[in-house]
């Protein structure tokens, strides 16, 4: 069960006695005798939460797009070795339980995994990994197996490459990808033709993520040299910076709101805080979220919302907040209005992976 911030169970609507309909219940409630009526409706609005535990340490995780293949994700294993896994699970409609569906192997731990933009399922069920290459995968669910459709890397001519921290995949136009390094540089890869569009040397130093805006021409980068920079694909010689650390702080995280091209919201290493800068207004953020006790590790926005924005912590706690309340301006101090604490919030043992944090869950003592 899912509990807000001020410890109610959300999902548990009240039914009002007074004959005043009550818009969280569905609309036949008042045709029933109220207390079946009440009970029906929060049958109807329960919230669950579906737990599957790896048999490996996890660090990778891509939602799908798909709709004929709801509540189906892939994990990437974090193993101290060449070896690691990718395990595809999907939520059994027979026992309500998620499932391993397949597992491959995968050379290293990787670092990000997405899958294909796709909603409709036009295209070929694809995945894609990186590590210290991008790899696109062709997943067969009814055959239980997946195969490598293309390996790509951005030197070819050497034997060892960069690694990537990090890629986005763009939803407007799915052939389009683009990846980011640890040597200075972002490449746009075309899938269809797997060649580069476009490379460049987007920072000083490291750049440790990337994200593309709503329309298939601009993106940002955050990079370790404290920035985080806006490109035009249409004309790559310039860049801006949105916004520049007064401490030079790491960037590690950068997400793009897909609802509306003004607001990215972005994270520095080893760092509580949430950034949300408005493009228009560069120099300062707009927002800083202050709800987490310990380093922010992700963020992500709502997919259907400009208001809404997810945060995950090392507190093991994820936050989800609304931005605007009932304004049409950012509010000054937004407050988190969903919580999420994971069972992992009692060990406080983590490995540090490019800005990311894996949490190790202790042995139980017998």
């Amino acid at each position: 069960m899912i509990n807000d911030v001020n410890g109610q169970q959300v999902g548990q609507n009240h039914a009002q006695t007074n004959g005043v309909a009550d818009p969280a219940l569905p609309p036949n409630i008042y045709q029933q005798p109220m207390e079946a009526a009440i009970m029906e409706a929060r049958q109807q609005t329960q919230c669950h939460i579906y737990n599957y535990e790896s048999q490996w340490r996890c660090y990778a995780m891509g939602y799908s797009w798909r709709a004929d293949m709801p509540f189906r994700f892939a994990l990437g294993s974090f193993i101290e070795d060449k070896v690691n896994k990718v395990e595809i699970v999907q939520l059994s409609t027979a026992n309500h339980k998620f499932i391993q569906r397949q597992v491959f192997d995968h050379q290293y731990p990787p670092t990000k995994i997405m899958w294909i933009p796709d909603r409709e399922g036009h295209r070929h069920d694809l995945l894609a990994t990186s590590g210290e290459h991008l790899r696109i995968w062709k997943v067969d669910m009814e055959n239980g197996r997946t195969d490598i459709r293309a390996e790509l890397k951005n030197i070819k001519q050497s034997e060892y490459a960069s690694p990537l921290p990090s890629f986005d995949w763009n939803i407007d136009n799915p052939n389009v990808l683009g990846t980011c390094s640890i040597d200075t540089t972002c490449t746009i890869w075309d899938l269809e033709k797997e060649t580069i569009k476009a490379q460049l040397i987007a920072h000083d130093k490291e750049v440790y993520d990337i994200s593309f805006a709503a329309g298939v021409d601009c993106f940002a980068s955050a990079g370790a040299d404290g920035s985080i920079r806006q490109f035009d694909m249409r004309n790559l010689e310039h860049s801006t910076i949105v916004y520049e650390s007064k401490e030079q702080a790491p960037f590690v995280r950068v997400a793009w709101n897909r609802s509306t091209t003004c607001y990215l919201a972005c994270i520095m290493m080893n760092s509580n805080k949430v950034l949300i800068m408005d493009i228009r207004y560069p120099v300062s953020p707009i927002l800083e979220l202050n709800g987490h006790g310990d380093f922010v590790n992700s963020i992500a926005w709502a997919p259907n919302s400009s208001v809404h924005i997810s945060t995950v912590g090392d507190d093991a706690q994820t936050l989800i907040w609304d931005l605007f309340g009932s304004q049409t301006v950012p509010i000054d101090h937004p407050s988190s209005c969903l919580l999420y604490t994971s069972d992992a919030a009692d060990d406080m043992q983590c490995v540090d992976l490019g800005g990311r944090r894996i949490i190790k869950k202790k042995k139980k003592k017998k």
